[in-house]
């Protein structure tokens, strides 16, 4: 059924499935049996193996943005800026940090943290994760209102929200 995966036993109390750049990561619990977990969960985990399939199909005709880190950051301030004085909210500090999960987060204390791998992606789509995490200060979850705050911006969020995928194998496999 599933080939390429690795296992990982930790000390946690519940099994995790994860796809790392395409590769099923099971995190389980000690003591517990790998094959009873991927036969729960087996008809998830061929959803995300053809996800993943065609959204690399996809990506092989994306190229990645080649910036440096001063353009990146000048990008990013500019971006804040703007779409901060839009949805009249205020950032309180920005840092700037390889992220392994994640595009940017915002804390609740305002703080954004951008990942700098960002620096690979065009400047629509920095400007569309920017305004995702800005919005969060209005709306915290991904709610309705989060979603209608979104697309009168980007009314083809769906769409950018896919293409973020194709852009994160592409940069996945060239730092791997």
């Amino acid at each position: 059924m599933v080939d390429n995966y690795q296992i990982f036993f930790r000390k946690i109390k519940y099994p995790r499935l994860e796809f790392r750049t395409g590769k099923l990561h099971l995190i389980l619990p000690f003591g517990v049996d790998s094959e009873s977990v991927l036969n729960k969960h087996r008809i998830w985990i061929k959803k995300k193996q053809i996800f993943i399939e065609n959204t690399l199909l996809s990506a092989k005709n994306k190229k990645l943005v080649k910036r440096n880190e001063i353009q990146f950051k000048n990008i990013v301030y500019d971006l804040v800026g703007t779409n901060s004085q839009y949805l009249k909210v205020k950032v309180n500090k920005i840092f700037f940090r390889k992220m392994r999960t994640k595009w940017a987060s915002l804390s609740s204390n305002r703080n954004m943290t951008i990942n700098m791998l960002m620096r690979y992606l065009p400047k629509y789509l920095i400007n569309y994760i920017i305004t995702h995490e800005l919005t969060h200060i209005v709306e915290k979850r991904h709610s309705e209102k989060f979603w209608n705050i979104i697309s009168k911006r980007f009314a083809n969020y769906c769409g950018l929200e896919k293409e973020l995928f194709e852009f994160w194998f592409l940069i996945q496999k060239i730092n791997s």
